[in-house]
């Protein structure tokens, strides 16, 4: 079984937590989790985040693969 950065893990899984409010509230259902998320621009500023933290969580897989790959 593949072994994963826990950076990964925990970053990817926080972009994804982030990716659901924002996509709720760029569907127009915002409002149901908060009066704030009702704008639409809130709902992107949820989705750039989720990006930017996926993002992030990917540097160290590649790190990894590279040092599993220069090992090998």
């Amino acid at each position: 079984m593949r072994r994963y950065p826990i950076s990964f893990v925990s970053l990817t899984a926080l972009g994804v937590l982030c990716a659901i409010p924002g996509a709720l509230s760029l569907a127009g259902f915002g409002n149901l989790l908060h009066p704030v998320l009702d704008d639409p621009m809130a709902g992107l500023a949820f989705i750039v985040s989720a990006i930017a933290l996926i993002g992030s969580g990917a540097f160290p897989l590649v790190i990894e693969k590279l040092k599993e790959s220069e090992e090998a």
